[in-house]
């Protein structure tokens, strides 16, 4: 547990340095080029090292074990992190996008379009090297948290890019019949990098009150523990009459109500049926509690 610990605060980490080093060039650029792209850039990596830093923080609280004051430990903590990161993170983006139409409708803005291709190109570098560190960490230990950071660098890359793309194609609009285009090009790509950003925290969001409230987790992931279940259980004289679920932040805990098909249940073939189904789930799940109920007869 402390290793998995330590590895995620080394992850956390690498993630603030790389996003304060960027957020400082984004901030440097935007001032100088006046663009709303790379503000947009700016603004979203700021948000993002708003909340990691504290983060790092929550996380020993994380690996708390699980009590009868707190039956569930301190796993919703992350769950309602997650929330208010991405609302943050939605509203910051909605704001930044009611200023480029607001920019639009008043003439667009003039910027350098090479200056910014090559800015935004270098940047998309940098990020695809933070990037491949993290993916590289992320496959020795993953979490909710990282998920969530891991998407912010690949929306940078992706965002880097694309920016980059279109400014090296605005730059070469420049006396062609297309050159009424360019003072609109700025906010226009603003906007659509709000709408792209704003998808993922939408769904993170609607997870995370999912998580908050202890709904069940999604249809697939039932179907995956129950197809483990059945597969273990077909050894035994046991068969599954209700799976019941619960996934907040990084735990899980799984009921399974068995039908014995005698009188006679054997307390060691339960024991042996439970380590063999912990040991499967335990290579998908973090963090994960499995509970064996035969049901009564009435």
């Amino acid at each position: 547990m402390n290793k998995k610990l330590h590895l995620e605060k080394r992850i956390l980490k690498i993630s603030i340095v790389g996003s304060i080093v960027f957020m400082l060039a984004e901030g440097v650029m935007a001032y100088i080029t006046r663009s709303n792209s790379i503000l947009m850039d700016c603004i979203f990596d700021t948000a993002d090292l708003i909340m990691v830093g504290p983060f790092l923080m929550l996380i020993p609280l994380l690996y708390k074990p699980v009590t009868e004051k707190h039956p569930y430990g301190y796993s919703q903590v992350e769950s309602l992190f997650v929330i208010i990161k991405c609302v943050i993170l939605l509203l910051i983006t909605a704001q930044v996008m009611f200023y480029s139409i607001h920019i639009i409708f008043k003439g667009g803005n003039h910027v350098n379009g090479g200056v910014i291709a090559a800015f935004e190109m270098a940047l998309s570098a940098g990020c695809i090297l933070i990037y491949a560190i993290l993916r590289h960490y992320n496959r020795m230990f993953s979490s909710p948290s990282i998920k969530a950071d891991l998407y912010m660098w690949r929306m940078d890359i992706i965002n880097s890019l694309g920016v980059g793309l279109t400014f090296t194609v605005q730059s070469t609009m420049d006396g062609t019949g297309f050159s009424w285009l360019i003072p609109y090009v700025d906010p226009i790509v603003a906007i659509v990098m709000a709408i792209v950003f704003s998808i993922e925290p939408v769904r993170m969001v609607i997870n995370g009150i999912k998580n908050l409230v202890l709904f069940a987790p999604e249809e697939e992931i039932m179907d995956s523990i129950r197809n483990v279940i059945n597969k273990h259980l077909e050894n035994y004289p046991y068969t599954v009459n209700f799976l019941d679920v619960i996934q907040t932040g990084r735990k899980a805990w799984v009921g399974v109500y068995l039908k014995a098909e005698s009188d006679c249940i054997r307390i060691s073939q339960l024991k042996q049926a439970h380590a063999e189904i912990k040991k499967e789930l335990t290579q998908h799940f973090d963090q994960i509690y499995i509970e064996l109920i035969p049901e009564s007869f009435e």
